[in-house]
């Protein structure tokens, strides 16, 4: 649930009714006694959220909750301990890289005991739950303390146990985890001594502050001054808590100086990252993706685990198969989602798996892990003795260069996206677009496959449809159109394209010159312009 910080302080009863159409989804026999995780990225209403949830929590007949202090816990670390501790679930308290503040949004995650993000069968109870809800839970009275580390306990009327609440450190857990999968010394030769790589992080004031300080800085050795805008803030400083070049601007232009060889910035709750290279050379998400499968062997974890398998979402660039080839394991094309990696992994078909909304991560977790990426860089910069900028050009040398960019038309009516859509998928399912050519400068782009993209899941067999519509040229050119609403009041349309290149020679050329071409297809086919009014794209990544 994400929606107008607003309408969670405004909107009578709001935040109760879905926490309590949440726990009601747990069965009962499993909700008595049992213990969850919760966690916030602290934006705004965050504290008066954990309250809530905790007042509620303990009326509902939840035995124990681990939260971590001030509130505070990365997606990724709740994860973590909701696995660490198996736990029967855990709530998180974030709207991911939207902005915070009484003007900005707020949001409710449920992650189930696996440690991944809600399937869709529990999403679903969860909303029918919601639509007949007539009461809800709560001991209003009780009040924790969320700064004291610790256990405090309440004798609650009609419990045989005490109510018990949990404060943990919110790094510690998951550091422990970090240590088993990596080779810190490897990563501190690389960040100390006389020939240091200089990095700069930037957790832009959302739940990586302390992450960032106590792993990269306290445990790996990295200047303090390697970290930036490590106070989380409620607001996120007034900026968008997002990696990438629109918004995470202070860090570009820091890393185009030239001073530092490694440069990583984190969203909100921590679980997407940017990466960049010296003079500011950014590493597109669905490459970082393909350049950390080529090189797992770098790390102790996958050395001893072995790669069964890799997973991407269906927008996510094809950069992944070819290394999945190359290595002869299996990848998933899965429609966008944490939720149907986490399927995957636990029956053991996948060890690494991304987006290219800016989140990687592997079998460790059931999340996306952007601290978990950043220092699976630096264990390849440390095994390679490479920057990053020469180990993304060797990756293209090897495999070739897929050129990508996703334009995002945002704040759109959703009646209006919704006819869009409608007819885009009308023109582009018909068989007579099969074999149709079009001709842009001196490219001629002729469609050899189009569909709207459904998935089978092959561990139950689950059928997602409607999950966007792709258009693949002869050439293994794509273009693809998706419908995204994660906000609920405005919509978004996403556009992607794609388009491969072999020849080394043809690896220095801009994206956005080199998939202009496609672009011109696909608003000519979608006339997105002429039916929003709009002249070009909210962002483009």
């Amino acid at each position: 649930l994400r929606r107008p910080t607003g309408l969670f302080e405004g909107q009578r009863n709001y935040l109760p009714n879905f926490i309590q159409s949440v726990l009601s989804s747990i069965d009962l026999r499993d909700r008595q006694g049992c213990t969850m995780v919760v966690g916030s990225d602290g934006r705004y209403f965050s504290r008066t959220a954990t309250e809530i949830v905790v007042q509620m929590a303990a009326a509902n007949g939840i035995g124990r909750l681990i939260i971590g202090q001030n509130g505070i816990l990365s997606t990724p670390a709740v994860s973590c301990i909701i696995r660490k501790i198996k736990a029967a679930g855990g709530i998180i308290l974030t709207a991911s890289h939207c902005p915070g503040g009484p003007g900005g949004e707020f949001g409710v995650k449920f992650n189930v005991a696996n440690g991944g993000p809600a399937p869709d069968v529990v999403s679903d109870k969860i909303y029918q739950i919601s639509k007949t809800i007539e009461e809800y839970t709560i001991c209003p009275d009780l009040r924790i303390d969320l700064s004291r580390l610790g256990r405090q306990e309440f004798d609650l009327e009609n419990k045989f146990k005490p109510f018990r609440v949990e404060i943990v450190d919110p790094v510690d857990i998951y550091l422990s985890l970090l240590r088993t999968i990596f080779d810190f010394n490897a990563i501190k030769g690389l960040l100390t001594g006389p020939s240091q790589l200089k990095i700069r992080i930037d957790a832009m004031h959302g739940v990586m502050g302390p992450y960032v300080r106590k792993v990269l800085c306290d445990e790996l050795g990295a200047p303090a001054n390697s970290a930036i805008n490590c106070v989380p803030l409620e607001d996120f400083g007034g900026q968008h808590p997002d990696p990438n070049l629109t918004y995470a601007t202070t860090l570009l232009e820091a890393m185009k100086g030239g001073e530092y060889g490694f440069g990583a910035a984190f969203d909100a709750d921590g679980d997407r990252y940017m990466i960049l290279g010296q003079n500011g050379f950014f590493v597109s998400p669905s490459d970082s993706l393909a350049i950390i499968a080529a090189n797992l062997s770098c790390i102790p974890y996958f050395r001893q685990m072995g790669v069964r398998g890799f997973g991407r979402s269906m927008p996510t660039s094809t950069a992944l198969d070819r290394v999945a080839k190359s290595m002869k394991v299996p990848v998933y094309e899965t429609p966008v989602g944490w939720r149907f990696f986490s399927n995957l992994m636990d029956s053991g078909r996948c060890s690494l798996c991304g987006e290219e909304s800016f989140g990687t991560g592997s079998d460790h977790l059931r999340e996306k892990d952007g601290l978990w990426a950043v220092l699976v860089w630096l264990s390849i910069i440390a095994a390679r003795k490479q920057g990053v900028e020469e180990i993304v050009r060797d990756h293209w040398a090897k495999y070739g260069r897929h050129y990508y960019c996703r334009f995002d038309y945002e704040g759109l009516e959703p009646k209006a996206t919704y006819y869009i859509m409608r007819d885009l998928e009308a023109l582009v399912i018909d068989k007579s677009f099969i074999g149709q050519q079009f001709a842009v400068g001196n490219h001629i782009y002729s469609v050899a496959k189009t569909d709207s993209f459904e998935y089978v899941d092959p561990v139950d067999g689950t059928v997602t449809k409607k999950q966007g519509l792709r258009i693949i040229f002869s050439d293994a050119s794509r273009l693809i159109f998706r419908l995204s609403s994660s906000s609920g009041v405005r919509a978004t349309i996403r556009l992607y394209a794609e388009s491969y290149e072999r020849d080394p020679s043809g690896h220095d050329q801009e994206p956005q010159a080199v998939l202009s071409p496609l672009i011109a297809i696909a608003l000519k086919i979608s006339q997105i312009h002429e039916r929003t009014g709009r002249r070009g794209p909210t962002v483009i990544t």
